[in-house]
């Protein structure tokens, strides 16, 4: 199973502490698509209106969002032509568990119907996410089907369907990982059905401490203001919309599980 790397050409560095990271694994490097140089007309073609009203269910997708999901496209792309099954795609800012190269190595262990897998853990620790359908896999893991929020795009696997389900869109409406693990507003989610690994075996290294390249593209949209409220209000409405679903998923057996990553 090839692992896909989006790495920044200005990030040499992140190349160098990712091979580190993996280390026994092959990786292929994507250039990722630069938002301080790009042509925003380049970019701006792929996406919907930056608001609500426009498609935009979260409103204004940030110049650096765009980017990263551009880049997430390209790895896609090459994913495809290489008519492989299944493939892994990884940010340079996330750091891998000591036991990943094992599950990383063979896609032998992924069941069928199983298109998009989310492999790390995004957010506070001990977050809680709800999942259906919960199986073992191997002697450490687990995965189960996701039925709630949990963003973060730095590390999962696609199936070559879901890609070219992926590749199919002509535009796009959220960032990346809203578009593959976000039930509350993502049209894709449904027909991509991810599964999410227990424990996971990837964390951003946000949460340890480095933030993120197009952290600084995020900050005008995250200062306190009328629009950052009402982006706020509308993001909890539509979390309000899903639960009847997830307490009848509940009532079928579906669990939130505590996410952590594996040693």
């Amino acid at each position: 199973m090839r692992i896909y790397l989006i790495n920044l050409a200005r990030r040499p560095d992140r190349l160098a502490a990712m091979q580190g990271e993996a280390a026994g694994l092959t990786l292929t490097r994507v250039e990722a698509v630069d938002a301080a140089t790009v042509d925003a007309g380049a970019v701006d073609g792929w996406f919907a209106p930056n608001d609500v009203k426009g498609g935009a269910p979260l409103g204004e997708i940030p110049r650096g969002d765009k980017c990263c999901l551009l880049s997430h496209r390209r790895a896609w792309e090459i994913f495809v032509a290489s008519g492989d099954a299944h493939a892994v795609f990884l940010e340079d800012d996330v750091r891998l568990s000591p036991s990943a190269g094992a599950l990383l190595t063979s896609d032998c262990w992924i069941p069928a119907g199983a298109e998009v897998i989310k492999l790390e853990h995004y957010g506070p620790l001990g977050q809680r996410v709800l999942l259906a359908n919960l199986r073992r896999v191997g002697e450490d893991f687990a995965m189960g089907a996701m039925l709630s929020r949990h963003t973060g795009a730095a590390a999962y696997i696609l199936s070559r369907g879901a890609a070219q389900a992926l590749l199919g869109e002509a535009r796009f409406n959220l960032p990346v990982d809203h578009l593959l693990f976000n039930p509350n507003n993502s049209s894709l989610f449904m027909s991509l059905a991810p599964w999410q690994l227990v424990p996971a075996i990837a964390r951003q290294k946000e949460f340890v401490g480095e933030k993120s390249d197009i952290d600084g593209t995020r900050a005008p949209l995250r200062r306190l203001s009328w629009t950052y409220i009402k982006r706020e209000l509308v993001r909890f409405a539509y979390d309000l919309r899903l639960l009847p679903q997830q307490f009848l998923a509940i009532r079928r057996g579906a669990k939130f599980v505590a996410m952590r990553t594996a040693d």
